[in-house]
Parts: C-alpha cells; sequence; structure tokens
C-alpha cells in the first residue's frame, strides 16, 4: 500500500493536449477581435492561471497595453478582462475537443498509480464551460480522475492553493504531503507549493515547450534536451521538486518521493 494518498493532475499539457495549444489560438483570436494583435509566445506566458487572470495579465504586458490604449484610448481594465473572458471562453470551448488526445503514457502511468491505491484528482485553470465537452472526450479514451476542480469554482486560482485544498476535501485525503502535484505551468507548481504538497513539473509534453508531439519529434537530440532544461529551469525556479518530460515517468518520480517519505521527508 502506497504511502502517498493521492496524485492531482493537471489537464492541458499534462494529460491531454500533447504542448497545451488548445488555448493558444482562442487568445490569440479574441484580442484581434479586440483590435490588438498578440503572439502565442505571449499568449502562452501567464497559463495555468485561471483565463481571466490570464487575460488581465496579457493586459498588463506593456507592449500589450501599449497596443490596447493605442487601440482603444484608455489603459487596459478589469472590464476589458470581463469582456474578452466573455467571448474567449465558449471560444476555447468549440476547440478544446480537437486537443483532447490522451498524451502518449498518460493513461498507463494513471492506471499504474491507481492499481497501488492513489486516487486521482485533477485542477484545471480551465471554466466548467471549457471542461464539458473535454471530460466525455477524455473519458472516452479511458481517462476518468476521482474528482475536477476548475477556475472559477472557488474564490482564487492558481497559484493559491484553495483548488487543491477542494481536491483533499473531494478525495478525503490528508495531510497534504501525502499527495503529489503534477503541472506543466508554474502557476500550477506554485498551487501545490503553497498547499504543501510534492510538486512534479512536466516538461516536454507542455506549454513551456508547447510543440505538438509530431514537431518534438522532428527536433534534434540537442534541441530535444535544451528545450527539456529551459522547461525544467522553469518549474524548478517555482519550486518543483522533481521533473518529468512526460506522465510516462511518473511512477518512477512516485517510488522516489514514497522512499523519500519512509526516510520521514516532506516537502
Amino acid at each position: 500500500m502506497s504511502i502517498l494518498k493521492a496524485v492531482v493532475l493537471d489537464w492541458a499539457g499534462t494529460v491531454v493536449d500533447f504542448g497545451s495549444r488548445a488555448p493558444m489560438g482562442a487568445f490569440v483570436e479574441v484580442f484581434r477581435q479586440f483590435g490588438v494583435e498578440i503572439t502565442v509566445p505571449e499568449a502562452r506566458g501567464p497559463m495555468g492561471m485561471a483565463k481571466w487572470d490570464h487575460i488581465r495579465a496579457l493586459g498588463s504586458l506593456p507592449r500589450i497595453a501599449e497596443a490596447w490604449r493605442a487601440a482603444h484610448g484608455r489603459d487596459f481594465s478589469d472590464a476589458d478582462a470581463d469582456a474578452i473572458h466573455d467571448v474567449f471562453v465558449p471560444l476555447n470551448a468549440r476547440v478544446v475537443v480537437d486537443f483532447a488526445q490522451l498524451i502518449p503514457g498518460a493513461a498507463q502511468a494513471v492506471a499504474t498509480l491507481r492499481a497501488r491505491g492513489l486516487k486521482i484528482g485533477s485542477t484545471t485553470g480551465y471554466t466548467r464551460e471549457i471542461m464539458a465537452p473535454l471530460l466525455p472526450a477524455a473519458a472516452a479514451q479511458g481517462y476518468a480522475p476521482d474528482n475536477l476542480v476548475c477556475a472559477g469554482d472557488l474564490p482564487q486560482g492558481r497559484p493559491s492553493p484553495l483548488m487543491m485544498y477542494r481536491c483533499f476535501l473531494d478525495l478525503n485525503v490528508w495531510p497534504a504531503s501525502a499527495v503529489v502535484k503534477v503541472d506543466d505551468t508554474p502557476p500550477g507548481i506554485g498551487e501545490g507549493i503553497n498547499a504543501g504538497s510534492w510538486t512534479v513539473g512536466v516538461t516536454l509534453t507542455g506549454n513551456e515547450v508547447g510543440l505538438s508531439e509530431a514537431e518534438l519529434a522532428a527536433v534534434s537530440a540537442a534541441e530535444r534536451a535544451a528545450l527539456h532544461e529551459g522547461a525544467a529551469a522553469k518549474l524548478r525556479a517555482t519550486g518543483a521538486h522533481y521533473i518529468i518530460e512526460g506522465l510516462h515517468e511518473l511512477p518512477a518520480v512516485i517510488d522516489q518521493i514514497e522512499a523519500r517519505m519512509a526516510r520521514g521527508d516532506r516537502p
């Protein structure tokens, strides 16, 4: 029986949507509809946050803030974030199933963890509306976590620990040190750190690299290693205890964490 009690997984870039690509086109398109051009790298910057917070963060970037002033004659405001969010959510919900394929190795990793008695929780920066079509698409491929906590369910999203606290309640697990949070973004790692849990950062399948499976397969071994190290550095800077390329490596990391816990280590 495991010393650990649960693993809480992020969704896009961790379990589904190799490269976390579904939100990117939606962010670019929705800002274009409001008269401001943004780039995919800019859109990726705040990934992991609740989508309203993500939009607000984009509007606060100096270049985008200046472009907004040029287009609208005023500073970007909370009301503007509200208006963009109202358009973004249904747009993202329409395209999310196009990127719903499970990341290779994810289903097998989850099955291995379940066989060891671990519960599988989930948190996401997506809203309930965006998750509505994604849940059945994932279930049809064999992935159905034991709970789901979405952006907007609680007063604060990532990197606050509130969504993790909801997972503890939903899954009936404690202490926080008996739970592992797995995520491909700094805000998602921060969520786990602030909750007092172990954290595992995901590099090659996630937002920090941002390539599709085919695109990643086309790069050289040296470039692949550089992409991994670049993403790992960002996730470690947020406090990730462990780094993996993808979920296929997670069971081995769970073994390492449990060995440390048996010696009395805590996050």
